[in-house]
């Protein structure tokens, strides 16, 4: 499908082709969606490196401390698809203005935390925010930019923000625990949800119930499917969970092994249900389009492998090299950097080459930039080699992440833009999941830790590789049909 690239405006106003001029309005509207994005794309690695100092202040064990993660991972991957489809059918503005609320208040009760308990309900309570603010936000975006050059350019931003929502927090994460303490990093995301709420009602636009059509042609009440919402979201928070798990601890532990078949059952009878179901919460011909079976895909191995390898780099960088975690954050400064520069000609590029060539060239540069990877080892140069490779990779990986949202949601009707946007969110958080317990492990249980370095980059670029050479084929295929 090839991309619009003209744009309509003023007879007095130049734009040049395939740039879109957004108004004052779009660009607040544009602004509050992606400052939603990027608090939790924050929350996702702020904490991480305050971990230590949590445990010692509020008593909590090393073992324990991995709850301070999950908790926060289980409800905001396990209910997306749920608040997704929620948004569709009952109003996507009213759900994201809750899912602020809770997110602010749930970040204060954190900050505030007295005890493990009220400190893991904060979080819990921090990830159901996220999972109602993520793919109704998504949905707002895609509904409030029409197709071609607006989208392009909105997601670009919004992709851009996402990325570096994620790397800036593991460089705050460090300073703000040395200078104020581990609280500061959860005040922060208070702050965050403070500026956006307020501004959030007055600009964003009111989206009415969308129910099924009777016979008359009037809409009928919105009906939710039930027994397709619990299997899904039991079945996402039981694979979440093992995932998480057996990142710290492995695949051997019984309830790690019980949680991945309960996760598959549960998912099993998701499908089952749907089939069956005359309102159902994942539309399977939906699932069937090959743009969006073959784009999520193309999401779940980008975000995995490249989630991947910033946690081997980070075991590399300080183990190996010996460099500060202030200069291992410097590393990923660059990548950061260099992310908002790819955020800003992305949308050129897609509009010249369109979202799905743009989505199998972005993950052949992502994976041949990790296989030079492979030529790390214990000298002083290898940091350099090291900055440069994953920076330009995220480059790609950036490309990726806003092609493959493109590729979904392209040609999905709005009462169906939450469910589109919810399985793109629900890829990107079970990719970051999912990447660690898979191959990153392999890094920490070899005998020598280059040597598990080296098996790790090999595996991933292969991976990203093969997703591209698959993919590309397929959507070929798909647009060759159409």
């Amino acid at each position: 499908m090839a991309i619009d690239t003209t744009t309509q405006t003023s007879p007095a106003t130049t734009t040049p082709p395939g740039v879109p001029r957004l108004s004052t309005r779009e660009k607040l509207v544009l602004f509050v969606l992606c400052a939603a994005q990027f608090m939790v794309a924050l929350d996702f690695s702020v904490l991480n490196v305050a971990l230590p100092d949590l445990g010692r202040d509020l008593g909590m064990s090393q073992s324990a401390l991995q709850w301070a993660v999950t908790a926060f991972a289980l409800p905001s991957g396990g209910f997306l698809l749920l608040f997704g489809r929620v948004g569709d059918l009952f109003g996507r503005r009213g759900l994201f203005l809750t899912g602020l609320a809770v997110f602010g208040a749930a970040s204060l009760l954190s900050t505030l935390a007295w005890d493990p308990a009220s400190f893991l309900a904060g979080r819990a309570l921090q990830g159901i925010g996220a999972a109602a603010i993520v793919p109704t936000g998504m949905s707002l975006l895609t509904t409030t930019f029409p197709e071609g050059p607006a989208r392009d350019r909105a997601l670009g931003i919004s992709g851009t923000l996402l990325s570096l929502g994620f790397t800036i927090g593991m460089v705050a994460g460090g300073t703000l625990t040395d200078t104020f303490g581990w609280r500061s990093t959860m005040a922060l995301l208070t702050v965050f949800a403070l500026i956006v709420l307020p501004l959030a009602p007055g600009l964003l636009p009111k989206t009415p119930p969308r129910g099924p059509q009777g016979a008359a042609g009037a809409p009928e009440r919105p009906r939710l499917d039930v027994p397709g919402a619990v299997t899904v979201t039991t079945g996402l928070l039981s694979l979440i969970y093992a995932l998480s798990t057996a990142a710290d601890h492995g695949f051997g532990r019984a309830d790690v092994i019980a949680a991945l078949i309960a996760g598959l059952v549960l998912l099993t009878a998701f499908a089952i249900v749907e089939s069956r179901s005359a309102a159902p919460l994942v539309s399977l011909p939906m699932l069937r389009r090959r743009t969006v079976a073959w784009g999520n895909l193309g999401g779940l191995v980008t975000f995995s492998m490249m989630s991947t390898i910033v946690f081997v780099l980070t075991l590399y960088l300080q183990e190996i090299l010996r460099l500060s975690a202030f200069e291992t954050g410097l590393v990923f400064g660059v990548q950061g950097l260099l992310s908002v520069v790819a955020g800003t000609f992305a949308p050129k590029v897609i509009g010249r080459l369109g979202a799905r060539r743009t989505l199998v060239c972005s993950l052949t540069g992502q994976g041949a930039l990790i296989a030079t990877l492979l030529l790390l080892d214990t000298h002083g140069w290898s940091a350099w080699l090291a900055t440069a490779a994953v920076a330009l990779a995220s480059m790609c990986h950036l490309g990726a992440i806003i092609s493959y949202g493109l590729t979904v949601t392209s040609g999905v009707p709005d009462e169906e833009q939450g469910l589109a946007t919810g399985l793109v969110t629900s890829t990107q958080q079970v990719g970051i999941t999912v990447g660690i317990p898979l191959l990153g492990v392999l890094a920490t249980t070899s005998g020598d830790l280059l040597s598990g370095v080296h098996t790790v980059v090999a595996l991933d670029a292969a991976i990203v590789l093969a997703a591209a050479a698959l993919i590309g084929l397929a959507l070929r295929r798909a647009q060759s049909r159409t």
